[in-house]
């Protein structure tokens, strides 16, 4: 029997309105109602999603908890409560910000609390718009932020073919090992290396008493990979990229706009 759920959300569990549709906010209460957990899992801070809690049932909830940044922090519903962060070493986060920054990029560097951005683009805020609000705009360098743990940086490209390009490019240029993803089609993340989905996952798992073969993890994109392959069953949504597809032990028949994430809660916890 599956006992937790971890869940992506943009492009999973988040219709391309930006909405959880009805179906699959019914099937999510079913489910924790039948006492399983349902953890959302996302590269965003965990502040950006307390509407969606609201609309599941969970915000503020004791004993209910978010993965946020990739694996950076886990936290609590209740009070916000912070359980753990894994904070990326400033030199790194500043060599990584001096590479996106003097090439042009809009470039993000996240705190626990707060989104800054360097070289903001139209395209990066239409899509923040709705999903993510309150972003900082700083008009100095990123050494103000030398006393501040910072748990995710990421370069919006838009190219594909240039964010491989760059994987590459900061591999050779920064020696210190780092969780490489990408996200969303446009994303190019940078975590600390001990900061994925799937690490946080295990932790988040060990503390309930939970076995991986137990979770489902639920994802899209390469960011998602970790989960997806660490948990016992790893699901790719019909909208996700091949390559997940191609990991995962089941691809949804639905997508995000078509309740996707309430099929596998009918398939594998209500039926």
């Amino acid at each position: 029997m599956y006992k937790m759920i971890t869940c992506d959300m943009d492009e999973t569990l988040l219709s391309d309105k930006r909405e959880i549709t009805p179906k699959t906010v019914a099937a999510i209460k079913k489910a924790v109602a039948a006492g399983v957990y349902f953890v959302p899992n996302t590269g965003r801070n965990f502040l950006t999603i307390q509407d969606n809690l609201e609309t599941l049932g969970l915000l503020q909830k004791k004993g209910q908890y978010v993965i946020s940044f990739n694996g950076g922090a886990i936290v609590e519903n209740a009070d916000l409560k912070v359980l753990m962060t894994q904070a990326i070493p400033f030199e790194t986060a500043r060599a990584l910000w001096e590479i996106g920054y003097k090439k042009g990029y809009c470039t993000h560097i996240y705190t626990v609390d707060k989104l800054y951005i360097w070289n903001p683009t139209k395209t990066d805020s239409d899509y923040l718009t709705g999903r993510v609000d309150g972003w900082e705009e700083p008009k100095e360098e990123v050494t103000m932020l030398a006393k501040t743990p910072i748990v995710k940086v990421l370069f919006e490209i838009s190219d594909e073919n240039k964010r491989v390009e760059m994987q590459s490019y900061i591999e050779e240029k920064i020696t210190a090992n780092l969780n490489i993803t990408f996200s969303s089609d446009r994303y190019i993340e940078f975590n600390d290396t001990n900061a994925t989905k799937g690490k946080a996952t295990q932790l988040l798992a060990e503390k309930l008493g939970i076995k991986m073969e137990e979770v489902i993890a639920v994802g899209d994109n390469g960011n998602d990979l970790s989960m997806i392959e660490a948990s016992g069953l790893g699901v790719c949504m019909q909208n996700g990229r091949d390559f997940v597809k191609a990991k995962a032990q089941y691809v949804t028949e639905n997508d995000n706009n078509n309740d996707g994430v309430a099929e596998i809660i009918q398939k594998f916890i209500l039926n």
